[in-house]
């Protein structure tokens, strides 16, 4: 697919129409029970956000899953599913001796917080298990400088010694997942891995309040600050399309590397807004603030599921995913992840305490947000 075509559709499917290309094809978004071989997969994690759903897809099309967990995390999502998957207790740290002995097709590993995690598992596994897919994050691309971030580009593998304070815990995480991802491959080779690189995961399960802060916040309605200049792009991924396209792959045996990242065209953050608005009736009124300096004086960083474009960030909305849409990478329009996220936000699944802290707490953005703004116009004037 052309950039052009992309950003012609761009509005469209930020509106929540579905345009009839391949990457939102719905009807291909639900495809159960059609695979040749099922599977018997086992997730490093599967608790959390990202393998709930993974799990809920993978038996959905008749596999087996087992996971692998410190059995701490209570799911709150697809709760209901965990009764049907085999639950094997230990820890990445210290104790692997429930993976000692066994044999799965496939194993997916979610929960690889740290180097030696990966190679402990990868070793352990690499003559029992004919894949090993490994979760990675676009952070292996710090700092997001450049034009290239397609998945050729060369990874963070150190930490400058110069390196700032505030620098140095992304580049410590880029670094982690370039060396597991290293590690993976060192275990199982090239032909049998599979490296995924997603960025911003948003939907239901959300762990963080990225997203579901601007439901709240265009809920409410009121003057509404967009930080960021018109043209900025963002980049965020449905939690569901990340995880049934991580089994299609595995599915697929389709080894490489990948950046797991959408929507299939440049969206801008005002289109992005608009598109989360569109399921929406409240009265807004926005605000475009495109000064950085102003907005880093505001503490307006963050706040967003893409990220203001401070020099060392200003790639991380441009990763190109050309080649995981070719290996069948598929995406809800905007408003169907808009709704299934709002469901999630008022269920059981979420504490009240949570949803105050993004409304009213001393801390949320929205009790600072009126004074900002005050400080703009006056700025302006």
């Amino acid at each position: 697919m052309k950039k052009s075509r992309r950003q012609f559709l761009g509005m469209t499917a930020a509106m929540g129409l579905a345009p009839t290309i391949k990457a939102n094809s719905v009807q291909n978004l639900f495809k159960s029970n059609q695979v040749e071989k099922k599977l018997k997969i086992l997730i490093l994690g599967g608790t959390s956000f990202l393998g709930p759903h993974q799990i809920s897809y993978a038996l959905n099309r008749g596999h087996e899953v087992s996971i692998f967990t410190r059995g701490k995390t209570i799911p709150k999502i697809h709760e209901d599913l965990f009764s049907k998957v085999e639950k094997l207790v230990g820890d990445r740290e210290n104790d692997l001796e429930s993976l000692r002995n066994r044999k799965w097709d496939v194993v997916i590993d979610n929960s690889g917080r740290k180097t030696k995690w990966t190679e402990d598992t990868a070793q352990l596994l690499k003559d029992h298990v004919d894949y090993y897919m490994y979760t990675s994050s676009i952070s292996v691309y710090y700092p997001f400088v450049g034009n290239d971030f397609s998945e050729s580009r060369s990874l963070v593998t150190e930490i400058p010694k110069d390196v700032s304070a505030q620098d140095k815990p992304t580049y410590e995480y880029g670094v982690m997942k370039a060396m597991s991802e290293i590690a993976t491959i060192d275990a199982f080779g090239a032909d049998r891995s599979l490296i995924v690189r997603p960025t911003l995961i948003v939907g239901p399960g959300d762990r963080t309040d990225r997203f579901p802060y601007w439901l709240a916040r265009i809920e409410k309605g009121g003057d509404i600050i967009i930080p960021g200049g018109r043209d900025e792009v963002v980049q965020y991924i449905d939690v569901r399309d990340l995880a049934e396209w991580m089994i299609r792959l595995l599915e697929n045996k389709t080894a490489g590397t990948y950046n797991g990242s959408g929507p299939a065209f440049d969206m801008t953050t005002n289109a992005f807004v608009h598109g989360i608005h569109a399921s929406y009736n409240s009265s807004v009124n926005y605000v475009q603030i495109d000064d950085l300096d102003f907005l880093q004086e505001n503490s307006v960083i963050g706040i967003q599921p893409w990220v203001i474009q401070l020099p060392q960030y200003a790639g991380m909305s441009k990763s190109d995913n050309d080649k995981a849409i070719s290996a069948d990478l598929q995406f809800r329009p905007l408003s169907e992840t808009v709704k299934a996220t709002r469901e999630w936000w008022y269920s059981d699944a979420v504490t009240q305490e949570r949803r105050d802290n993004i409304l009213t707490s001393e801390r949320s953005f929205m009790n600072s947000e009126k004074g900002i703004l005050e400080k703009w116009y006056r700025r302006k004037n």
